[in-house]
Order: structure tokens, then sequence, then C-alpha cells
């Protein structure tokens, strides 16, 4: 995968960067932090500018993440019942919409990097919720300054090595999102447990 992450990068260079960043936040699955990882390690070698790869990445996500809510906010609830009918993607929704409901524009923020891989479903979420769209907008811009900084920065300063680096920030933010699924999944049960006891009690 890294090779031809690295081959695509190499021939198309911030505009494969940009497809990437937007079709991935529409739930494609596409390896975009590698092709930011990859791009700062083209600027570190001086083959790509620097503001071109990060204004590529981020313009990227940015409009990827607005389409994907404004296709949510158009097809509304029918939009979700269907994106639902396979079960990975049913459980990312309510893995998204349960981010959403508890932590707002907070959820939205932290959705663009801290838990990037439910990214383009809370951007779903938020659309077909009638979430502020202002709101979203603003959380939505921050968050995506530190994703594409983050990873690119990385990429710059450790060029001589991207395979091994992508691995390690792969393990890491799968593990905060199984983390996240957790807590979510134990305030759930809670909240079902409070209620059975107000329910029984006289």
């Amino acid at each position: 995968m890294s090779d031809l992450v690295l081959s695509l990068v190499t021939e198309f260079g911030a505009y494969v960067i940009f497809a990437s960043a937007f079709l991935s936040c529409l739930a494609l699955p596409i390896p975009t932090s590698l092709m930011m990882l990859s791009g700062g390690a083209f600027v570190a070698t001086g083959d790509l500018s620097l503001w071109t790869v990060v204004l590529a990445a981020y313009a990227g996500a940015v409009l990827g993440d607005q389409t994907g809510y404004m296709l949510a906010r158009w097809g509304g609830a029918p939009l979700l019942a269907h994106l639902a009918r396979a079960p990975a993607r049913r459980a990312a929704l309510d893995r998204a919409r349960a981010l959403v409901e508890r932590r707002g524009a907070v959820g939205v923020f932290f959705s663009t990097w801290l838990l990037a891989p439910l990214g383009p479903w809370v951007n779903f979420v938020a659309g077909a919720t009638g979430f502020s769209w202002a709101r979203f907008a603003l959380w939505d811009i921050l968050g995506e300054v530190i994703w594409v900084t983050g990873y690119v920065g990385l990429g710059y300063a450790f060029s001589s090595s991207i395979g091994t680096v992508a691995d390690v920030m792969g393990n890491i933010v799968g593990l905060l999102v199984a983390v996240t699924v957790a807590i979510a999944m134990g305030l759930w049960i809670r909240t079902i447990l409070r209620q059975q006891r107000r329910a029984r009690a006289p």
C-alpha cells in the first residue's frame, strides 16, 4: 500500500492529496493519512512545496466534510437509513451519533483528527440531524488544521521512515477509537440501568 501511495504522490503531487482528502471525508476507504505523510516526506526532499501540500490536503478535507454534511442535510433520515443497511456502516453511524449527541461541537472537532475514522460518519449525522451548519463549519475548520498539519509535519520530520510512522499512527488511532466506543457503551449501559431503577422505584 505504501509503495502505491508513494507512486501516486510522485506522479500527481498535490492533486492526488487533495482528491484523497476530499473522498475520504465522504467515507471512501482511501489512505489519506499516508498520502499526507508522503506529501510531507516529499516536501522534506524538496520535490514538493510545503504550502502546496498543506493547502491541497486542507482544502480537500474541509470541502469533503462540508459536502458530506450538506448531502446528509438534504438527504436527511432516509440517507442515514440507506447508509445503515450495512452492519459496519450502521455501527459507525451509531458511534458518530453518540459522539455528536454527547459532545456536540467538541465531538465534531475531535472527529476531524483525534477520532478521524469517525469523521465522515459525524459529517453525515450532523447534517441529517439538523446540527447548526455555522457551528459545524467552525469546529470542522479548526479540527482539520490539526489533522493536516500533524500528518504533513510528521511526514516532513520522519521522511526516511514513513512506513513505520504510518503503522504507529494507525495503531494509536485504532486504540483511541476503541476506547471511545467502550466509554460510549459504558455510558449507554449506565443510562439504561438508571432508567430501570427509576421505573422500579415506588
